[in-house]
């Protein structure tokens, strides 16, 4: 679900790019008001890279840790409901071998104490859900500045408008020319271990 948000906020984020080279292309000559000085602000030339965003996520070691991180927490967390939920099982389980020889009072108390266990592991199992969705995001958010951050150093000697990131299905020609995935996955290998 959130790799889906991810995803769609990326398109989102390349569509209003677009729109917006779409309007600086258009060609309308501007108004006398709107009209510019070209010796007072030179336009620079509008240039466009992408990188391929599955092959980064292929490569880019830090990439492949927080997926292991991810992993492990997705692992911890199943572990710890598998056990609480053999524990509300086994519990039923004693309760329901015992139930011939309750009274009325005892079987309240047991239905009770069962349906507390049930609560307590739902309340834990929703915990762990937040906690992990949290994690997940915050591991996002880092791989995603992480790559901002190196996007702006990279950029301040190569002079691009924009940098997409290309998503299969999103667009339908591109030039291979303005790929920097190599680069892109060169350099973030190289400054994080650096780290």
């Amino acid at each position: 679900m959130n790799r889906g948000l991810l995803v769609s906020n990326i398109i989102l984020f390349i569509l209003v790019g677009v729109l917006f080279f779409l309007h600086l292309s258009s060609g309308k000559n501007p108004g006398p008001k709107a009209a510019v000085n070209k010796e007072a602000d030179p336009v620079k030339e509008f240039k466009i890279a992408y990188f391929e965003m599955d092959s980064l996520e292929n490569s880019f070691s830090m990439v492949k840790d927080v997926k292991a991180e991810l992993g492990k927490k997705e692992d911890a967390i199943n572990s710890e409901l598998a056990r609480l939920e053999k524990t509300v099982r086994d519990k039923g389980n004693m309760y329901q071998s015992q139930a011939a020889t309750m009274n009325q009072v005892q079987s309240e108390m047991a239905t009770r104490d069962m349906m507390q266990l049930q609560q307590s592991f739902q309340s834990r199992k929703q915990a762990l859900d937040q906690e992990y969705q949290d994690f997940y995001m915050r591991k996002m958010r880092d791989v995603k500045t992480k790559i901002e951050d190196y996007l702006k150093d990279y950029n301040q000697t190569k002079g691009y408008s924009y940098i997409f990131a290309y998503e299969p299905g999103l667009f339908y020609y591109r030039d291979t020319v303005y790929n920097i995935t190599n680069d892109l996955i060169k350099g973030l290998n190289n400054t994080y271990t650096k780290k």
